[in-house]
């Protein structure tokens, strides 16, 4: 590269030699630089490169951070941001374009705030403020909710929206205060302090939980969080409290003294609802469980009612059967009438026979009185039979007639149907002003429905 370096005594020379002189010059002497400024122009292509602009007020340099370097970064620099570049000086020969080449890049101003955090948090911890031994249980299912947050940041409507929808009994309460800047912490301390005031005025609505919440952003945004006295005020705090604060990457004095940390101000409001929300999915299943048992059940009783149903005989059948029944005690009876018809004209004429045979007339008067007296038993025997059957036939016409749904009617009994025909069998199947018929012993009635008693 000496070798390319320009010599004063030339007259004319290239551009290439006056690049690669200026780029060989810059190099060594620019080699491990550290430059403060702000990013700008930021762009990041498919290669993995970064290429941007750091300026200040008083000038602006090209930068660019090859892949392998880029892919290092703990963070994800952004347009405005105040950053620390360290890298060397050089110059691209073809164009003769002067840059920066970066690598590495460091928040500027972090670096201190982060050294200060450790040395608090360390602080702390040595003097217990971090024990969990010390950390009291968070409700299970807390009726009043503290919100200590803004009332302008998207973090109390994400925190509302969230209890609104898992936990709607629950009791909501603001006590508002900026969440940024010098004056947050002092602010942060009387929001606090208004909740415990408030506890003791109302016994009876006491606030069981209280959030402390604000959205992301930078260690300067969430600094007021790290704060001392707001801290030694948070662990002595004598209500559960739930620290909201920031995305899930950051962390704050307040996450290590409250009683839980929650990674972002709505999964501290899911934190709080979390019973609520299974006690509804809970109650949910069992209503769900119950409708189908309840389902069961009636399907059950409806198979039932129809194997009764198959097992009850029509009235028409059993009067058919009955009916049956009498025409064979008819058929019976007139066979053995006629049967014992037969067996006495038989008699009657073994006796004329024999009678003929022996003719004397005593013998002849003492047949003859035979003859009457058989002659009257028989027809006493018959009228006996026919009074009993013609007695049985009557008792199975009044057992029809107790069977016959209908019968009752004739006892000042009626049946109220609805429109469709159907009977009701209670007060619920009807409603204020339905009209109904009634079914008498002898034509119908309608009726309308003026009170229900149930």
């Amino acid at each position: 590269m000496k070798e390319d370096i320009v010599e004063q005594d030339k007259e004319i020379i290239s551009v290439g030699e006056l690049n690669r002189s200026a780029k060989y010059l810059l190099e060594n002497t620019f080699n491990n630089i550290a430059v403060v400024g702000e990013i700008s122009n930021m762009s990041r292509p498919s290669s993995g490169h970064i290429y941007f602009t750091l300026k200040d007020e008083d000038g602006a340099i090209g930068c660019a951070m090859w892949r392998s370097q880029a892919s290092r970064l703990n963070f994800s620099p952004e347009n405005g941001d105040q950053c620390i570049l360290k890298g060397q000086v050089s110059l691209y020969p073809a164009t003769g374009r002067y840059q920066l080449m970066v690598k590495s890049i460091e928040q500027a101003g972090s670096g201190n705030l982060m050294q200060q955090f450790e040395a608090l948090k360390n602080k702390l911890d040595k003097e217990g403020l971090f024990d969990l031994n010390t950390k009291r249980d968070i409700p299970k299912s807390p009726r009043h909710i503290g919100v200590i947050t803004s009332e302008s940041t998207a973090a109390l409507q994400d925190i509302l929206s969230t209890i609104q929808r898992r936990a709607p009994s629950a009791q909501v309460s603001i006590s508002a205060s900026v969440v940024q800047g010098d004056n947050a912490p002092n602010n942060i301390i009387k929001a606090l302090n208004r909740i415990v005031i408030f506890n003791e005025k109302n016994p009876d609505n006491k606030i069981d939980v209280v959030i402390l919440a604000r959205g992301g952003g930078s260690i300067e945004d969430l600094w007021c969080f790290n704060n001392e006295d707001l801290a030694r005020e948070i662990a002595a705090y004598p209500i559960p409290t739930i620290s909201g604060v920031g995305h899930e990457i950051d962390f704050t004095i307040c996450d290590f003294v409250s009683d839980m940390r929650a990674p972002t101000p709505t999964a501290s409001a899911e934190l709080v609802s979390e019973f609520n929300f299974k006690i509804r999915d809970r109650l949910a299943d069992l209503n769900l469980s119950l409708f189908k048992s309840i389902e069961q059940v009636i399907r059950t009783k409806k198979q039932f009612v129809g194997a009764l149903k198959s097992s009850i005989k029509n009235p028409l059948m059993i009067l058919r059967e009955q009916s049956q029944k009498l025409d064979n005690f008819e058929l019976r009876l007139n066979q053995k009438i006629s049967l014992n018809y037969a067996i006495k004209n038989q008699s009657i004429k073994l006796l004329s026979s024999r009678l003929l045979q022996k003719s004397p007339k005593s013998f002849l008067k003492e047949l003859n009185n035979k003859i009457l007296n058989i002659d009257s038993n028989l027809t006493k025997s018959i009228k006996i039979k026919i009074s009993f059957n013609r007695s049985q036939l009557s008792e199975y016409n009044k057992n029809l007639s107790i069977l016959n749904p209908l019968s009752i009617l004739d006892r000042g009994y009626s049946i109220i149907q609805n429109k469709a025909g159907v009977a009701v069998k209670s007060s619920k199947e009807v409603g204020l002003g339905e009209i109904l018929s009634a079914r008498l012993s002898e034509g119908f009635v309608q009726v309308e429905v003026n009170k229900i008693d149930e």
